[in-house]
């Protein structure tokens, strides 16, 4: 089931408070709503495609509570089991990700990982 990123309940103060030191700026703000979408562990959306059509995407990965934990993430584009991709990353550092698709949901009402998430997704970050 699809999340409606506009009715994402902010996460509880406690648990906001691991997470703070690793945020600056305007994604503190963002950081509640961020904490929930990591919690649900999955996401669907779409990548937008330059020249072409969108391509739908299925998210889905392991919710741990650590901030130093890791948190292997796993996309599949298309509803394609050829077009699987898996990534692993601290869970800041992936909550982080999820920060900018709300911001990018917020501003464009789409709701896609950011080029750099992509950029690591496909070991292109060198």
């Amino acid at each position: 089931m699809a999340i409606n990123l506009d009715r994402l309940q902010p996460a509880e103060q406690r648990e906001v408070g691991v997470y703070l030191p690793y945020y600056q700026g305007n994604k503190r703000a963002v950081l509640p709503r961020a904490i929930s979408l990591y919690r649900q562990g999955n996401l669907e959306g779409e990548r937008k495609i330059e020249g072409g059509d969108d391509i739908s995407f299925v998210a889905s990965w392991h919710v741990s509570s650590l901030p130093a934990d890791l948190t292997r993430c796993r996309i599949q584009f298309d509803g394609d089991a050829d077009l699987s991709y898996e990534v692993t990353m601290a869970n800041f550092e992936f909550i982080d990700h999820l920060i900018e698709v709300i911001i990018t949901h917020k501003r464009y009402h789409k709701v896609d990982f950011s080029k750099g998430f992509y950029r690591k997704l496909l070991q292109r970050d060198d």
